[in-house]
Order: structure tokens, then sequence, then C-alpha cells
């Protein structure tokens, strides 16, 4: 029997030669991806911990400056971490400009940790203003203080006749920034009659400072029967009882009316659009006025508006640099008082002084003109809104006053001072309290921009 073999020709050897290099050449790619790949994420690793050490210099820098003014910065790097595979610094540097400052604080990362050129770096630039605060900068009667949602108040003290109400995430002072808060407890009777208010009584009202979810108050709080420390630190709650009521701050709202020297109507007195107007000094505004869509007026002096006075779609009222540091007064006694909203702003002067606003009206018959509400008409004028600031409206360096009614932050910017027999905080208002509502005051400095350095 004959045995036939194949004949071997070739044929399996010249695939071989012609796919093994294309196979060879994948591979080699895939490992020159997973190499780009590992060394790109490495750099957004190393780029992160930059950013991390830039932003803990730039918190570290405030927090230097308000404990001491004239502080200019690091001496050099400081390490944030420091272990086996890398190193984080921070460096800080601080410029004045003007009357302003501007701190520069820039992150770097090291890998290994003893390396001794960064791998990455990130410099941030944080613009700072001065704000005053006072012996107090927030001030309420009776109707108390409540403040909801994210609200904050930040610096300068708070003084409350009546209860605080906090809730959500909302918060007083800060924790390297503590305030000091007082509460009277004045809100007796319950129900209020013909002697309200009145210090409340052990069992009357006990636990006037209310606390709720994740509020927080950093501070030294003193308050009449309160028993619960719940959400306070720096130190907390130190005194139950000692708490004086004190009167809210007086005006010479006579005075002022005496002095007026120029009468105009509201619909004079009011703008729109592109127009600018000036309210010269010791003028009467009769009726309402209204300022819209970016308006723009010149504010001289006092003035004495009869009516109410609105602004809304970033109009603004601008103080005269030749008042110097003198607050003008703007006076209003309409029922639904003084309403800003949408952008709209009190612009301070050169010399960092705003304005003084004070609603006067109440439930009383002898309104707007009472010298005193007491009494049933107090308890029912604690709940008229007749000040606003909603949507970004701000008044930095100025001062806010429902004399005998309640203010409203809502969605607000930056204001200087509120003062209200009810003050009431909503929504995302994160406000610097700056300007005293009487007494000396301090400089806080505050984040007034953040920006990249190149």
């Amino acid at each position: 029997m004959k045995i036939l073999k194949a004949p071997i020709d070739g044929s399996i050897l010249l695939p071989l030669i012609i796919v093994l290099p294309f196979l060879m050449l994948i591979a080699a790619s895939y490992m020159s991806l997973t190499v780009a790949s590992f060394r790109l994420a490495r750099g957004d690793q190393l780029h992160t911990h930059a950013q991390l050490g830039a932003d803990a210099g730039a918190d570290y820098g405030v927090e230097q400056i308000n404990q001491d003014g004239g502080w200019t910065g690091t001496t050099g790097e400081i390490e944030l971490i420091n272990n086996a595979d890398n190193r984080v610094t921070y460096e800080v540097s601080v410029a004045d400009d003007g009357d302003q400052k501007i701190l520069t604080s820039t992150g770097r990362s090291y890998r290994p940790a003893n390396a001794a050129t960064a791998n990455s770096f990130v410099a941030i630039k944080v613009d700072l203003r001065p704000v005053e605060s006072g012996s107090y900068s927030v001030v309420s009667g009776q109707g108390g203080l409540t403040m909801s949602n994210s609200s904050k108040i930040t610096a300068g003290d708070v003084y409350i006749n009546g209860e605080i109400t906090i809730s959500n995430s909302s918060q007083i002072g800060l924790s390297d920034n503590p305030v000091n808060v007082s509460v009277a407890n004045q809100i007796c009777p319950i129900p209020a009659d013909g002697t309200y208010p009145r210090l409340c009584n052990a069992g009357e009202n006990n636990n006037p400072i209310s606390l709720s979810n994740s509020a927080k108050i950093y501070g030294t709080v003193k308050a009449n029967h309160q028993s619960s420390g719940a959400g306070m630190t720096n130190p907390g709650l130190v005194a139950s009882s000692g708490v004086t009521p004190q009167a809210l701050p007086s005006y010479d709202r006579d005075g002022q009316k005496a002095a007026v020297t120029t009468t105009i109507t509201g619909s004079t007195a009011s703008c729109s659009g592109s127009q600018t107007k000036t309210w010269a000094a010791n003028t009467k505004i009769t009726g309402n006025v209204t300022l819209s869509n970016g308006c723009q007026i010149n504010l001289g002096g006092n003035v004495w508006v009869s009516g109410n006075l609105s602004a809304s779609n970033s109009s603004k009222i601008i103080v005269a640099d030749s008042l110097g540091t003198t607050l003008p007064v703007i006076m209003v006694d309409g029922s639904t008082g003084f309403s800003f909203s949408n952008g709209s702003k009190i612009i301070s002067n050169a010399s960092s002084t705003g304005a003084k606003v004070i609603t006067y009206y109440s439930t009383a018959s002898c309104s707007p003109d009472c010298s005193d509400v007491t009494g049933t008409d107090l308890n029912s004028s604690r709940d008229v809104r007749t000040i606003h600031i909603s949507n970004s409206s701000q008044g930095a360096q100025s001062v806010f006053y429902a004399r005998w009614t309640k203010l409203h932050l809502s969605n607000s910017g930056q204001v200087g001072a509120v003062v209200g027999q009810t003050i009431y905080m909503s929504n995302s208002s994160t406000i610097t309290f700056g300007t005293p509502a009487g007494g000396s005051g301090s400089t806080q400095w505050v984040v007034n921009g953040y920006r990249r350095a190149f």
C-alpha cells in the first residue's frame, strides 16, 4: 500500500508573517494608551491636590487677616499633606489695593514627597473688602429673629429682645469667627394684652432659642430661661439669665421733618430705564416712588417719603461722595414701606458710607407719627412687613430699620446692619453684616471675588 504525504508549501507561514506584526502593533498601541492614560490620571490627581492646597491657603489667609489686618502672608510654603507618595503645600501673599486687599494663594503638589520641583501648581487670587462690625449688627424687638434654609449671619453681634428660631442649615457666626448673641425673652404675656411687652417669667416661655435640623450658633450665647445649649458652640450657652431688654435705636424723626426745604411728588422722584435723577438733601417726596429697569438716583442727603418706595431690576441709589461719612436717612411712611428686588442696590460713596432706611408704619391709629407703640398694637404690627430685600438686591454699609414692623431678607446680597421689631431671613440669604447699628466698629475682611491666577 502506498502512503500519500501532504505537500508543505508554506501556506500557514505566510498569514502568520502578515498578521503577527499587526498584532504586535495593536498590543504596543494599547500599552502606549494605557501608559498615557495613567500619566493623564496621575496629572489630574496632582492638579487636584494643588487646587486643594490653593483653596486651603485661601481659607487660612482670610482667617489670618481677620485676626491681624496687617498680616502679609506666609514665610514660604506650608505643608498640607506629606507622606511617602506625595506632598502638598500652600503659600500665601497679601497685597494692599487701595481700600481692599488681594490675597494670592499658590498650591503645589510634589511626587514623590522629596521631589525638589513641584509636579503641578495652582494659583488663585481672592479680592477682599473691609466691612465694619459694631457692638450689634443685628437688633430686633419683640418679634425676634427667624432664619430658615441656608441663611447666615457671619459677622457682628446679635441682640434680640424677643426669641430666635433657626432651622435647616442656617447659622449665626462662624467656627473661626464666633459672635455674641443675647436674647432677652421679652414677649410676654402670651397672648398679648395692654401690658405687652414684658419679660417672661420662668415657665411662661422657656427656651426662647430654638434650633432644628443642622442649624448652628457659633459664639457666646446668653438667653433668659434658656436651658438647652444644643447646636451652640464656641463656647455656646454661657448664661440662662441676666439679659436686660434694650430699646431699639432712636432717631429724630421730627427733626428731619422740620428740616425739609424741598417738596416733590412721587412721580417726579420716580425713574425708569436709563434715567438719572437727583434727590437733594432735606427733600420730602409725597406719594409712592418707583425705581425700575436700572434707573439711577443720586442721593444728596436726608429724604422723607410719605408713601412707599420700591426699586426693581438693577436700579440704584448712589450715595453722594460729598456726604463723606455722614449717613443719609431715607424715611418711608407707607404701609408696604421699602422694597428692593432683582439686583437693586444702595451704592456706598468713596468713604464707604451707605444710607439708613427707616420705615415708620404701624397698625396703631397714630401711625406713622407714633412716638411709641405698645400693647396689642405692637403685637399686631410686628408681623407686618415694611422692608423686603430680595433676589440679590443689596446695600453694603447700609442700615435697614423697620421701626415697628418686620424686615424680610430673601435671597439677598450683602447688607450692613438690620434692625426691626421682627427680622426674617429666608431661602439662601448668606449675608455678612458689617455696619454697626450703633456704637464703634471693628474691621472684618470678606471675600469680594475669586479668580484663577495664570
